[in-house]
């Protein structure tokens, strides 16, 4: 009987660590889908080590920007840590011919027309890695990186692409130094 007894107590402390550590995997996991991806994009570092490492993947992080702008829900405090988040991938020279004033009450401006016209980002994508070009300019490392947007509209779909000039800064960080709306196909459904 004694050791009948001490094999179930055994079982049920075993029981109990697994079943803890379960509960408290899980818990983790449901408090992590529960972050926006407004507040993914706000919490992400971007000093130091954590900055994008290559000029596709700075694209890629500002086009998850643009789709929280235009697709997602914010608090006025949430926008301005966007618009904050946007203006630390841009090159100085671009940031200081955007003051954060304007550039905010801009992206504001678009982003209620967006909203106004039903228009949706469906999808955001950056060319593949053997397509950025690189220069050098002046001195300076240049990539060119080209991005498309596939964009949802009451009317329709549209297909868009912008081009990005990136330049590397002074600590080896590639940083938007401007963008051009590139003409291109565009296809519309009804």
């Amino acid at each position: 009987m004694k050791i009948i007894r001490n094999v179930l107590i055994g079982i049920i402390c075993i029981s109990l660590v697994v079943g803890g550590y379960y509960y408290l995997s899980n818990r983790k996991t449901a408090e992590e889908t529960d972050i926006s991806e407004v507040q993914k994009v706000i919490l992400k570092e971007l000093e130091g080590d954590n900055y994008p490492a290559t000029p596709r993947e700075v694209v890629k992080f500002y086009n998850r920007i643009l789709c929280c702008y235009y697709n997602e829900s914010y608090t006025d405090e949430e926008f301005d840590k966007l618009t904050d988040q946007a203006r630390l991938l841009m090159d100085q020279e671009l940031a200081d011919n955007n003051p954060a004033e304007q550039y905010s009450q801009q992206v504001r401006q678009e982003a209620e027309n967006y909203r106004r016209q039903k228009k949706t980002i469906n999808n955001a994508s950056v060319c593949d890695t053997n397509e950025v070009k690189y220069a050098t300019i002046e001195g300076a490392e240049c990539a060119y990186v080209e991005s498309s947007y596939f964009v949802r509209s009451k009317d329709g779909f549209t297909k868009s692409f912008q081009d990005y000039i990136l330049r590397r800064d002074a600590d080896g960080n590639w940083k938007i130094l401007a963008f051009q709306l590139k003409q291109g196909e565009t296809a519309e459904n009804d």
